[in-house]
């Protein structure tokens, strides 16, 4: 276990996102760093990533998001940190 403190990443990810394993795909990333959270499609097209744990963990998963190496085509991401919220179970994909 990490002694930094924890972060909550909210990442909205703008571009060709849904139906094309990214959200799989970030579920994957995110448990190998030990994050909690989920990815979400929202009606709008794009994915909203929230990752709770470690800042360097969450900012990690955030350079994987960025990094042109997704599923499908990421065109930006804009991302929100704060406080730590209720805790999540897992990773999960909605």
């Amino acid at each position: 276990m990490s002694a930094e403190p924890e972060v909550r990443l909210t990442a909205w990810v703008h571009g060709y996102v849904q139906g094309v394993g990214f959200r799989w795909w970030t579920r994957a990333r995110a448990l190998e760093l030990g994050l909690r959270g989920f990815a979400s499609n929202r009606p709008d097209g794009r994915v909203q990533v929230v990752a709770q744990g470690p800042r360097d963990k969450c900012q990690r998963l955030l350079e994987l998001l960025q990094s042109g190496k997704t599923p499908g085509s990421v065109d930006k991401v804009i991302a929100d940190w704060s406080e730590p919220g209720d805790p999540m179970p897992g990773f999960s994909e909605r």
